[in-house]
């Protein structure tokens, strides 16, 4: 693996608007009422905004942007986001400008079960008119090509928790969380390539998409908004098997998790300090 510390201290800036046709969409896909322009935005919906579209000629076959750009060049072929930490500073509203300052902090490689694996670690601020509304964290690992299909999770009798929402991720919300975060990584909603290409037993469940749910099980279940949210992949969810999101009251917060059967695909907390 090539010397790409260079990286470390690269920075990007975007540009957007908080927009309400997006916003909408992914709560009426998850089966939520639709707020109005002006509305307070939903925890972790900037995730909506600032798409890194790519032209064709520089896009991978796996459906991603081509490796070098403000991301380094790692060769490991599988990349996905392996989790991250929020603190929201202040509430943002639908229509507002924003724009978001990345820096990419730190790369580390180490070896696993599955083989190498490499850590890119990214800070972003999310700002308004008024300065930074939101401070972010991005955990981004690569891994080795898969050497043999992963299994898919095995069912599990187990107790409900205090706070619970059960979903299945069908391959329509799949596709509209692809689209709506202008995701085309193509484990998401193309099976063929999911499947024969990166071993997978079926389509997998966006990492974003599992904290979404899980920070909408916290929002519903506290008394006062959510100011901090740190979440990390556990394991792989994939689509037409029933996802439970679970949590229960912790301190001044809450502990949260999702699992397939008795497979826990992400753990998180949320705190309200």
């Amino acid at each position: 693996m090539g010397d790409i510390s260079a990286w470390i201290g690269s920075k990007m800036t975007r540009s957007d608007r908080l927009d309400v046709a997006r916003v909408n969409a992914l709560l009426v896909a998850l089966g939520d009422d639709p707020i109005a322009n002006g509305s307070i935005l939903p925890p972790l919906y900037h995730w909506l905004h600032f798409w890194d579209v790519s032209a064709p000629d520089h896009t991978g076959h796996d459906g991603h942007p081509q490796k070098g750009g403000f991301l380094p060049p790692i060769e490991l072929p599988r990349r996905m986001w392996a989790g991250g930490s929020l603190r929201f500073i202040r509430p943002l509203r639908l229509g507002q400008a924003i724009s978001r300052s990345s820096q990419i902090t730190d790369i580390s490689h180490k070896e696993g079960k599955s083989g190498k694996l490499a850590f890119v670690k990214v800070h972003h601020e999310i700002s308004d008119d008024h300065g930074v509304a939101i401070e972010e964290q991005q955990d981004i690992v690569y891994r080795e090509a898969a050497r043999q299909t992963s299994p898919l999770p095995i069912g599990g009798d187990l107790p409900s928790a205090p706070w619970q929402n059960d979903i299945v991720p069908d391959p329509v919300l799949l596709f509209r969380f692809s689209a709506l975060t202008m995701n085309s990584h193509r484990i998401h909603y193309d099976r063929p390539y999911a499947l024969a290409e990166e071993t997978y037993p079926a389509l997998v469940v966006q990492g974003p998409l599992q904290a979404i749910l899980l920070m909408r099980l916290a929002a519903r279940n506290l008394s006062t908004p959510v100011t901090a949210f740190e979440f990390r992949g556990l394991s792989p969810a994939f689509d037409t098997i029933m996802l439970h999101t679970c949590g229960e009251a912790h301190g001044a917060g809450a502990k949260l998790w999702n699992r397939q059967g008795n497979t826990m695909t992400m753990s998180a907390s949320a705190s309200t300090e």
